[in-house]
């Protein structure tokens, strides 16, 4: 059966934005690095995954999650450049016309997409791939859901699974939420456990088994409702409304429409190449 690819859009946005030169420009004069590198990394995803369906997930940077209303601090001093904000506002048009689905709704993350999409896919039997460079999904690397972590550049792909969770962290794919709310995420400013770290997170949770056996024991009493708080904010949310995901069959030549109109030609040529 082939996979699912479920996509991190505004990860693979940002580094597809980050790996080409800024001179990139479509018509008018418009930033346009974002939108090449993001269309030339999902045309090589589809070729070497042949996924039997895509949908790329998306923040919705407008509207705050649950996650900002209950953590003041929660990604805070996070600020995009204007030329990176305009082309996310228009890749999910482009994944659309490629005939792929792009899920976006207000309370959501992109990686809460992710959970959905893999939820739903292990439900039905089959396989999920999912593609991002947020650490976060490790929690749901299993032996149906396999995370690919660009690692070089934009194109290469390490493969991580429920092995190499444990190998990188010491836990159980399951444990990744407690471990993270134990040790902390700089990139969300998540504070953590004063004075845990990485392997004294995972030290704990190979005692106590998980976050709340640590505070059952009497441990960080009294940071307990903070902690179980970070708990619930490092759990992605596989309640994200997914659209409907049946078989599909990319429409380049609509893509290329698109990017021609977009000023961006070289794309167009490549995208109506396929």
């Amino acid at each position: 059966m082939k996979p699912l690819l479920a996509i991190d859009g505004d990860s693979l946005a940002h580094r597809a934005y980050h790996g080409r030169p800024k001179t990139i420009r479509g018509a008018g004069g418009r930033p346009a690095g974002a939108i090449v590198g993001f269309a030339d990394f999902l045309v090589r995803l589809w070729e070497a995954e042949s996924p039997r369906a895509v949908v790329v997930g998306w923040d919705t940077l407008e509207a705050p999650t649950y996650r900002h209303e209950a953590f003041p601090g929660y990604q805070a001093g996070r600020e995009f450049d204007e030329a990176i904000l305009e082309q996310l506002r228009l890749l999910p048009e482009l994944v659309t016309a490629c005939g792929f689905r792009a899920a976006r709704a207000p309370g959501y993350e992109a990686d809460d997409f992710l959970a959905a999409a893999a939820a739903a896919e292990e439900d039905q039997g089959g396989h999920c791939l999912l593609v991002t460079s947020d650490r976060d999904a490790f929690q749901l690397a299993s032996e149906r859901t396999t995370i690919l972590q660009p690692v070089r550049g934009v194109f290469e792909l390490a493969r991580i699974g429920p092995a190499e969770v444990r190998d990188r962290y010491g836990v159980d794919s399951g444990q990744v939420p407690d471990f993270i709310a134990l040790r902390g995420d700089p990139s969300d400013r998540l504070p953590g456990a004063r004075g845990v770290g990485a392997k004294t997170a995972a030290a704990l949770i190979a005692q106590y088994g998980s976050l709340e056996g640590a505070l059952a024991a009497g441990r960080f009493s009294s940071e307990a409702d903070d902690l179980r708080l970070y708990l619930r904010m490092a759990t992605l949310d596989a309640s994200a409304p997914l659209p409907p995901l049946p078989d599909q069959v990319p429409t380049w030549s609509r893509a290329a429409a698109l990017a021609r109109d977009w000023g961006l030609k070289a794309l167009a040529e490549r995208l109506a190449a396929f």
